[in-house]
């Protein structure tokens, strides 16, 4: 550990001491949270600024320790507008801390999925796209690419004016950007939102996996509610995101309200990594500029489940079916192309 920090001196966050801590949260007297991984306090650095202490448990195992490395060692690196700034850390031999600064808003499931629902069409979009940004940040501007792994409603934080920002880098690993895939030993990630390549074989682990987990992020957006209803027995399992493509299918698509993000989340969840788009194509296509092509039908590897094999979208039936050369967009999108007003950011269909 003493090495990892001082081949991290020459970043920004600084290491300060449990004393410190414990000043800046007043002995820990606001919760924010608690979880598996252990708690988060609200605090207060002596200059005014607000932060949330996230204080990790320790146990005899190695997992904290790679969940706090791994945060520091990605986040740490980063500065952009759509991603948690990590002002510092704690690590000595009793705490483990990590020292983030604080959402006035906290995560978007508390605002998606409950009862009031007060967020209106048009900063649903903006946080979608903001979302966007951070992780096309991750994934193409980072000197190393950086695959998050747990993209979720949950850990989308909101600050006091909506604006969406990326967290919870515990899972989180940097890769070379000409590695054509990454080694994963098990599951990485939140059941539900867990790209299919993780579960079956035939396709390797890419930075795509974080593009499909957006895109089941993005119909719970759409929907503004889980993906997933069971009521009554299992058989009544009741998946959004099956809902908008037989939408799409009939041509009702406009009926969903929100339907350029759902265009979107369609491509998003494609079964194969190869046929989802960048991220950096995803802002695009969410921010309206272009017109977003015709999706090939995705989940068909929910019905391959039982041999254990993903099997690729065949090429017949709508979209193209080709595998997307590097870099070219006009797979998903065309560029320079007039939007229909059916496709323009409005409360009726964004």
């Amino acid at each position: 550990m003493e090495k990892f920090f001082i081949e991290l001196a020459q970043a920004n966050p600084v290491r300060f001491t449990a004393q410190q801590l414990f000043t800046f949260t007043e002995n820990y007297n606001t919760v924010l949270g608690r979880g598996g991984f252990g708690s988060v306090y609200k605090g207060q650095l002596p200059n005014g600024v607000k932060i949330a202490v996230k204080v990790l448990n320790r146990g005899p195992d190695k997992s904290i320790e790679e969940q706090f490395m791994a945060e520091v060692g990605t986040i740490g690196r980063t500065h952009h507008i759509n991603l948690v700034r990590l002002y510092g850390f704690c690590y000595d031999q009793f705490m483990s801390a990590l020292v983030y600064e604080f959402m006035e808003n906290g995560s978007l499931d508390k605002h998606l999925f409950s009862e009031n629902k007060k967020l209106e069409w048009d900063k649903l979009h903006q946080i979608a796209v903001g979302t966007a940004k951070g992780i096309a940040y991750l994934h193409e501007e980072c000197k190393q690419r950086i695959i998050h792994y747990d993209i979720k409603p949950g850990n989308m934080l909101l600050d006091e004016n909506f604006a969406p920002k990326v967290a919870d880098f515990g899972l989180a690993k940097l890769c070379n950007r000409e590695d054509t895939h990454v080694t994963v030993t098990g599951y990485r990630g939140t059941p539900g939102y867990l790209a299919p390549e993780f579960t079956l074989k035939n396709f390797p682990i890419t930075y795509k996996c974080d593009v499909y987990s957006f895109g089941i992020l993005l119909f719970e957006i759409v929907g503004r509610r889980k993906n997933t209803n069971v009521s009554g027995s299992s058989d009544s399992l009741d998946w959004f995101p099956k809902q908008v493509w037989e939408e799409y299918e009939k041509g009702k698509l406009m009926e969903l309200t929100a339907e350029r993000m759902a265009m979107v989340a369609l491509w998003c969840a494609q079964d194969s990594p190869e046929k989802r788009p960048p991220m950096s194509a995803v802002v695009k296509m969410l921010e309206g500029g272009v017109e977003i092509m015709p999706p090939a039908k995705p989940f068909r590897y929910l019905f391959s489940a039982g041999t254990g094999v993903l099997k690729a979208p065949s090429t017949s039936g709508s979209g193209s079916g080709h595998t997307p050369s590097k870099g070219n967009n006009s797979y998903w999108y065309k560029e320079n192309t007039p939007i229909m007003a059916k496709y323009e950011i409005t409360r009726a269909s964004i």
